[in-house]
C-alpha cells in the first residue's frame, strides 16, 4: 500500500501489537493505531495483573486483548504487526505473519514515517540517555516545545500531536530498535553514536552482530545529514562511513577542522576556523571522563540541528543529572548513596568506579547475566572496592568467582532482597564512603526491570532514614 505507515493507510487495517510492555512504548503504539483507525488486537504473554498500569492507560479504548498467550489465527489474519523491542526478529510468531503477508513494524518505524520534523537519534552502549537528554537540554532553551522520547519511558507516537515540521525531537534508540527501523531504511537527520562495547550478547549471536545493529542509526543516512561519531572509540570511528552523512566527530583534542574537543578540562566547538568555548567540564552536573563525552556529543548534536554555541553553553550548565544514572540518592551519616541502576553492561560500571575513584566504595552488584566478559571490570572492582555486595542472579556466581581470583577483600551475599542489600552496604560503610548501585547486569529474576530495582534501591535508602542508620550499623 502507498505511504505504509500513515495513519490514512492504517484505517481499517487489521492490527496486531506484540507485547505491550510497560515503558510506554506498547500504549503509545496501541494508541496510535486506534487513533488512525485500525482494527487492534494486543497480544502479550505476560498476564493481566502484570500488565495493570498499561492495561490502565489503555482502558476505554476499542482494543481486543489476548493475554497470557500468543494465538495463531492473529498472526495469520494481520495486516500489520506492531513489535516491542523485547520482541526478538527472528520470532517464530513474526515469520508466520510475515509468510501470511503482513508487514511487521516497531514504534520507531512508524514514529519515523509520521513525524514531520527532523530527528536527531542517540545510540551507544553507554550515556545514550544522559546524551540525549542533554541534547534536548540544549535544544529546549531556544525551543521549550523540544520532544524528548525513545529508549526512555515516554512514547514518541504519543508526541506526534504536539510535533511540527520546526520541532525539535531528540530520540534515545536502542539496538533492538534500531533494528526495526533497518527494515524500513530509516536512519535520523542527526545520528549520535556514543561509544560501544559488549551488552546484549544473550540477544546477538555475536558482539559483531550487536556492532552492526547499532551502525543502523547512520546506515541509512543521505548527503545533507549529519553522522556524530566517537574519535576516541575505535568501533564507533570506524562506522564513520556506513552511510552518506557527513562525519563530525567528538573526543580528546581532535586537532580537526570540526567537531566537539574536549581540550584541558573543557569542551571546545570547532567549525571550520571558528572555535568556541562552550564549557569547563568541572561545571556539568556530573563528573568523570564519561560525562564530558557525554556532553560533547550532545553539544554537537544540539548544534548541527540548530542550537546555536551559546545555547549549548547554557543548556549544559543547566542540566541536572538524569534520574538512575549516578543519580545521587542520599547522603547519611557522611555516605553517599548512589542509583546507577542502568549499568547494566561492564562499560557502565566502569565510568562509575572513574567517577567515584577518590572516594572508598562499597559497590552492590551482580544480577542476571547478558553474556558479556566480565573478567575486566571484576579485576578493577576487586582492586578499587573496598567491598562487594552481590544481589542473587544468573550471573552472581561467576562474579564471585572472578572477584575472588582478583583478590576482593570482602564479598557478601547473595541476596535475594534489595534492603538486605542495601542494609548489609551499610554495615560496611564508613563516613566518606560511597554505597553504589552498579550492577553490571541485567535484574531480570529479582526485579522487572532495571528501573524497577533503582526504585527498590531508593526506597531502601529511604527506609534507612527511617530506622536510623545507626541502629542498622550495630
Amino acid at each position: 500500500m502507498a505511504d505504509e505507515g500513515s495513519e490514512r493507510a492504517l484505517r481499517g487495517r487489521r492490527a496486531v501489537v506484540m507485547g505491550l510492555g510497560t515503558r510506554q512504548g506498547g500504549v503509545g503504539v496501541a494508541r496510535y493505531l486506534v487513533r488512525a483507525g485500525a482494527d487492534v488486537t494486543v497480544t502479550d504473554l505476560r498476564s493481566a495483573a502484570d500488565l495493570g498500569s498499561a492495561l490502565e492507560a489503555l482502558a476505554g479504548l476499542p482494543i481486543h486483548y489476548v493475554l497470557g498467550e500468543h494465538r495463531a489465527e492473529d498472526f495469520d489474519r494481520a495486516d500489520v504487526v506492531v513489535r516491542n523491542p523485547g520482541v526478538p526478529a527472528d520470532s517464530p510468531w513474526l515469520t508466520r505473519a510475515r509468510a501470511a503477508g503482513a508487514r511487521v513494524e516497531m514504534e520507531m518505524s512508524l514514529f519515523f514515517r509520521a513525524c514531520p520534523a527532523p530527528i536527531v537519534g542517540i545510540t551507544g552502549t553507554k550515556g545514550k540517555t544522559t546524551t540525549a537528554t542533554l541534547c534536548a537540554g540544549i535544544l529546549g532553551v531556544g525551543r521549550p516545545d523540544t520532544v524528548l522520547a525513545g529508549n526512555m519511558g515516554a512514547s514518541a507516537l504519543d508526541a506526534l500531536p504536539r510535533i511540527d515540521a520546526a520541532t525539535p525531537v531528540v530520540l534515545e534508540l536502542s539496538s533492538w530498535q534500531l533494528e526495526g527501523m533497518a527494515e524500513h531504511g530509516q536512519s535520523p537527520h542527526v545520528a549520535v553514536i556514543t561509544n560501544v562495547s559488549e551488552d546484549h550478547l544473550n540477544r546477538y549471536p555475536s558482539f559483531a552482530a550487536y556492532v552492526e545493529a547499532k551502525r543502523h542509526i547512520g546506515r541509512f543516512q543521505r548527503p545533507g545529514d549529519w553522522f556524530v561519531v566517537n574519535r576516541d572509540d575505535p568501533l564507533v570511528w570506524s562506522s564513520r562511513d556506513v552511510g552518506q552523512g557527513t562525519a563530525v566527530p567528538f573526543g580528546r583534542e581532535l586537532g580537526r577542522a570540526i567537531g566537539a574537543s574536549l581540550e584541558h578540562g573543557q569542551i571546545i566547538w570547532r567549525w571550520g576556523d571558528r572555535e568556541t568555548f562552550l564549557c569547563d567540564t568541572r561545571d556539568l552536573p556530573v563528573h568523570g571522563e564519561h560525562a564530558a563525552f557525554d556532553a560533547a556529543a550532545a553539544a554537537a548534536a544540539a548544534i548541527l540541528a540548530g542550537a546555536t554555541p551559546d545555547e549549548a553553553r547554557r543548556g549544559l550548565l543547566a542540566s541536572e543529572p538524569v534520574r538512575d544514572r549516578q543519580e545521587r540518592v542520599a547522603t547519611l551519616g557522611g555516605v553517599l548513596y548512589v542509583n546507577d541502576t542502568t549499568a547494566t553492561a561492564p562499560a557502565a560500571v566502569m565510568a562509575a568506579l572513574d567517577a567515584f575513584r577518590d572516594r572508598p566504595l562499597v559497590l552492590i552488584a551482580g544480577g542476571a547475566g547478558k553474556g558479556a566478559d566480565l573478567t575486566q571490570v571484576l579485576a578493577r572492582v576487586a582492586a578499587q572496592a573496598k567491598a562487594v555486595v552481590l544481589l542473587d542472579g544468573s550471573a552472581t556466581q561467576e562474579f564471585r568467582r572472578l572477584l575472588d581470583e582478583g583478590g576482593a577483600d570482602i564479598v557478601l551475599g547473595p541476596f535475594g532482597l534489595m534492603d538486605e542489600a542495601v542494609r548489609a552496604a551499610t554495615v560496611l560503610a564508613a563516613p566518606g564512603d560511597v554505597v553504589l548501585l552498579s550492577p553490571g547486569v541485567a535484574s531480570f529474576g529479582l526485579f522487572r526491570d532495571e528501573f524497577e530495582r533503582g526504585e527498590a534501591f531508593r526506597r531502601a535508602v529511604e527506609r534507612l532514614t527511617v530506622t536510623n542508620r545507626e541502629e542498622v550499623r550495630r
